[in-house]
């Protein structure tokens, strides 16, 4: 697995293919985007909690975006990729090479510029993992990225919403409840 890693980080196009191919590396593309999401949980969590936010919140927001975000991507990247470019994929290659290419995000862990340089580069790695999950050209892996970055990003906003609504419907019942108890 962590010759893997290293090969997407290299943006190595047989790494890419091999993930694509192995039908048990899912569990491994799963890890690398639950590595990825507890750093970006741990970060995001305690940026939130010095400004008086829930540090627990933050951080089961972004597992929980995380995932769903992979997942969507891949599906919306998929059926975009298969069903208006031509590309040849399953829901399970797309799943595996998506999870691999948010290795980068791991950069987060360097303070002030680790999370804009893993940004930058999981767009290469998820502009390879596309292409070569789809087996398409350039052009046709860009217009499938724009459309499937949009939908996440709309599901992102979505389960932020939601979460939110929980969160602060379970700040007012606390409330309310340490209000009865005074």
């Amino acid at each position: 697995m962590i010759d893997r890693i290293i090969g997407v980080l290299k943006l190595d196009v047989n790494t890419y293919e091999e993930i694509e191919a192995d039908e048990s590396a899912t569990s491994q593309a799963a890890i690398v985007v639950s590595v990825v999401a507890i750093v970006g949980g741990l970060i995001g969590g305690g940026i939130n909690a010095m400004m008086g936010g829930s540090f627990l919140g933050s951080f089961l927001q972004t597992l929980l975006t995380a995932y769903i975000g992979w997942f969507v991507w891949a599906a919306v990247t998929y059926f975009v990729g298969t069903n208006f470019f031509g590309g040849q994929s399953t829901m399970g290659e797309m799943l595996r090479v998506i999870g691999f290419a948010q290795a980068p995000g791991i950069l987060a862990i360097i303070p002030v510029c680790g999370s804009f340089i893993g940004w930058i580069w999981s767009i290469a790695t998820g502009f390879i993992a596309v292409r070569q999950g789809l087996d398409i050209d350039n052009t046709k892996a860009l217009f499938t990225i724009i459309i499937g970055w949009v939908a996440v990003f709309i599901v992102s906003l979505i389960v932020a919403a939601i979460l939110g609504a929980i969160g602060l419907t379970a700040g007012a019942g606390m409330s309310a409840l340490q209000g009865l108890g005074q």
